[in-house]
């Protein structure tokens, strides 16, 4: 088996508008077209998907609020992180520092999945 790149990442949602403002307005992604009859919305960061899937509850499965880098997360690449931070704070998002050194900070969604951006 030979792996060429990575397609998608599914993330569970139990509000869908609610999500759609984090990923849509919050972190500026453009959504991508989705040809399935089953709630739930797509978005396109460069040749991959963020694919948000309607659930009836998302299951909370922190390991370590104190980090939340320690914990099952989904990483992004910012050009600025400062402007970042800044939307992030307009938004009311929770911002947690990377305290490895490097630039980067986290986040959750409104249903606590958790966000990395970093200055890359």
């Amino acid at each position: 088996m030979q792996i060429t790149k990575c397609l998608h990442t599914a993330l569970l949602v139990a509000d869908l508008a609610r999500a759609e403002h984090f990923y849509g307005t919050v972190l500026g992604l453009p959504k991508a077209e989705r040809p399935l009859n089953f709630p739930g919305a797509w978005y396109q960061v460069e040749d991959y998907q963020i694919h948000l899937i309607v659930a009836d509850s998302v299951p909370a499965d922190l390991v370590d609020s104190e980090k939340l880098g320690r914990n099952r997360h989904l990483a992004f690449s910012v050009t600025d992180l400062a402007a970042a931070k800044d939307q992030l704070s307009a938004h009311g998002c929770s911002i947690q520092m990377s305290t490895s050194g490097r630039p980067a900070l986290f986040t959750q969604d409104p249903d606590g999945n958790v966000i990395e951006l970093g200055e890359v």
